[in-house]
């Protein structure tokens, strides 16, 4: 087994004993494996990204971290079904953050999603707006389920 496999499998067990969530520093994970920190950051890249259902937050540079969490399975698409012919940006907002909270969705994700959508990047009537944002956003998070496999 190479040191990637390795070091997949080793993720994957601290995943399955802290219930989908762990939290890693990536130079103590390349001690570990006698690595340099990039081969983890490879392993975290092609292993543990959102098409694999993971979310990684990562800080780079001295102490930095990496937290990998599994996305819950569904939660997308009941998001998707959650909403209505309209949005507006408060409700956005609202379900972006929630989504957040339950470790659906990670910062950049809420925080690309909610910028693309915002009113002033939509320049339409408020209803045409609401209307055009959630199609988008539907399709948005439908596209995140093919990527959970759903």
């Amino acid at each position: 087994m190479g040191i990637s496999d390795r070091i997949e499998t080793f993720i994957m067990e601290l995943l399955k004993d802290d219930a989908g969530w762990v939290d890693l520093g990536r130079n103590e994970l390349a001690e570990i494996f006698h690595c340099a920190p990039s081969q983890i950051n490879y392993v975290i890249t092609t292993r543990f990204g959102p098409e694999r259902g993971y979310i990684v937050e990562s800080k780079r540079g001295g102490g930095g971290y990496l937290k990998i969490r599994r996305i819950k399975p569904g939660a997308l698409q009941d998001a998707a079904n959650s909403i209505g012919d309209s949005v507006s940006y408060k409700n956005l907002q609202a379900l972006l953050h929630s989504m957040q909270h339950a470790g659906n969705l990670d910062a950049g994700a809420v925080k690309m999603i909610g910028a693309g959508l915002a009113d002033k990047n939509i320049p339409l009537p408020a209803a045409e707006r609401d209307h055009l944002r959630a199609g988008i956003l539907k399709a948005m998070l439908l596209a995140g389920t093919e990527q959970e496999g759903l």
